[in-house]
């Protein structure tokens, strides 16, 4: 006798013993500039609003990098220059990536993969996002009082002393999106612990659950350490204190160690979940299992733990003893172990597997390479007798800059060609994603690449004006930020044309397994009319119905 399996698409759908929901209206246009609590509506609000200010950032960094065409100060004045510096790196740290990458993919995707109806707590949600436009108007008006001109750090004494109304600003702003961080942060923990379908076992929690679970207890950890310093530094700017006042007794160190305590770690915060959108785009498109599930989601967990105490690699020429040194240099060289653990498994999926180079997956294998590149450069300032050779040159901005954007921005990208189709219910355009792909990325190496070279030489950053002999390599520099913002011209025209005249694509175009790609594209409101249960893991591509089949009975 011989048993009938269903298809593994089948098998999710089954009944919890619930009333099965009668399908309600789609929300409208005006629906998403309103205070509503459903989390796909948040999620898009959150990625439109981040995506409108990555546009901003990057006008400033455009401005930035014609200005450094030419050794003179001749486009930008040096306070004008260092305002856009400031506010360039806040806008892409605090409104694009974290938000994107966090706020937007998490919240939308979250309860979709683990079978529930909504987050946690929906209003906390939507007042979680809504903190986050004030944030940005805030920092759009400290332009009227001169920009906050000392660097996204914010270090005092230079904080106490240049545009004190506009620092305050920027220290408000900053306060505010920390604390829709920390909201966010307690919704998608208490989601992810509790609202799971029973039927789904932790070892079937899709990876980007995991990247989302650590990076919100990190979250929870670091921030309030950077709120309480910004706090102080507000009070020492408005209220005669002198926490930070090397005039009054004040410790400037101290500061340093508040702040990168928070900022060490933000960079996982904006990589982890780049990391969980790298594991559900490669075995999708490469048709292949994730090698090594276990060993990701527990590198994941290691990273949040150790990279709790790596932060005083930032410190290293603050006057740090040896101890100190040494100790930092250690963990920040073994924080890289579990980040090349996720590199590994991600490479052994691709190997031996039906690849379709898809946008999303040019993306994705696109931020291996530049991911590992910027990895390299991180190893090496790292270890204190380079780094005391190169801190505060170029050779950090290369670094910081493949790490961000060839890894966070990548990411970011891959996950939206990944699920557009599932939010839209529409194909995007595969030449337009191809030709985005491209431009993004020669003109992120011709960009980046050469600044390793500059900072070697010796180019300082944060400077608006230069020695000529750095002039060649700035400009091939200021070639690619031209480049990519015109990459980001097919990437906008392919949004539109596909959200308006796309091909259908059906509740399933990639014939993925996570739970999300179970109900309609777009999904209800309620997400399903009856919940999910799951029988099979989230990446069991290639197996046979019969090798599920002995899976789920084991």
């Amino acid at each position: 006798m011989t048993v009938d399996i269903p298809k593994p698409f089948d098998r999710h759908v089954a009944s919890h013993g619930e009333t099965p929901l009668t399908s309600p209206p789609a929300w409208k246009f005006k629906d998403y500039f309103t205070f509503n609590t459903d989390h796909k509506v948040i999620g898009i609000q959150y990625l439109v609003t981040a995506f409108a200010f990555y546009l901003i950032g990057g006008l400033m960094a455009v401005a930035m990098r014609t200005e450094l065409s030419t050794p003179d100060a001749d486009l930008l004045n040096p306070n004008i220059y260092n305002a856009f510096m400031t506010n360039h790196g806040t806008i892409m740290i605090f409104l694009w990536i974290v938000p994107s990458a966090i706020g937007g993919f998490g919240n939308y995707l979250i309860p979709l993969m683990i079978g529930a109806r909504d987050m946690a707590f929906p209003k906390l949600n939507a007042i979680a996002f809504w903190l986050n436009p004030p944030a940005g108007l805030l920092l759009m008006l400290s332009f009227l009082f001169g920009g906050s001109q000392s660097g996204w750090t914010a270090y005092p004494p230079l904080s106490l002393i240049t545009a004190p109304t506009a620092q305050s600003m920027w220290i408000l702003a900053i306060v505010l999106v920390g604390t829709s961080s920390i909201l966010g942060s307690v919704n998608f923990v208490v989601t992810i612990l509790k609202m799971k379908v029973p039927s789904m076992r932790w070892d079937q929690l899709p990876l980007f659950c995991w990247a989302l679970l650590t990076t919100s207890v990190l979250a929870l950890v670091s921030t309030p350490v950077l709120a309480a310093g910004l706090v102080l530094l507000l009070f020492d700017l408005n209220f005669g204190t002198s926490f930070f006042k090397p005039e009054g007794g004040g410790n400037v160190v101290i500061y340093q160690h508040l702040f990168w305590f928070y900022s060490h770690p933000a960079v996982y915060l904006m990589i982890l979940p780049i990391f969980g959108i790298m594991s559900e785009v490669i075995p999708v498109h490469a048709r292949k299992p994730i090698f090594g599930y276990k060993a990701i989601a527990y590198s994941s967990l290691a990273i949040c733990l150790v990279g709790l105490f790596v932060w005083v690699h930032h410190m290293f020429t603050s006057g740090t003893p040896g101890w100190m040194r040494m100790f930092f240099t250690i963990s920040t060289l073994i924080v890289a172990v579990p980040t090349g653990v996720k590199m590994f498994s991600w490479l052994a999926t691709l190997w031996g597997g039906k690849i379709r180079f898809t946008s999303a997956m040019l993306f994705a294998i696109g931020l291996l390479s530049m991911f590992v590149l910027g990895g390299i450069s991180g190893v090496t300032l790292g270890t204190a007798p380079f780094d005391l050779h190169v801190h505060d040159t170029y050779y950090v901005v290369a670094h910081f800059h493949y790490v961000l954007y060839g890894g966070s921005v990548f990411g970011i990208y891959a996950g939206i060609y990944h699920w557009f189709p599932k939010v839209s219910g529409r194909m995007m355009n595969e030449t337009l994603g191809q030709i985005h792909f491209l431009l993004t990325f020669v003109g992120t190496h011709l960009t980046f690449l050469p600044m390793h070279e500059l900072g070697l030489q010796g180019m300082p950053r944060r400077v608006a004006m230069y020695d000529p002999q750095f002039t060649y390599l700035n400009q091939l520099c200021t070639y690619g930020a031209w480049l990519l913002a015109i990459s980001v011209i097919p990437f906008v025209w392919n949004i539109w044309i596909s959200w308006h005249k796309g091909t259908t694509a059906g509740d399933n175009p990639w014939e993925a397994l996570t739970l999300e790609w179970t109900t309609s594209s777009p999904p209800l409101i309620e997400n399903w009319q009856v919940l999910p249960t799951v029988s099979h893991g989230p990446y069991d591509y290639g197996m046979s119905n019969q090798e599920i089949y002995d899976v789920v009975a084991e």
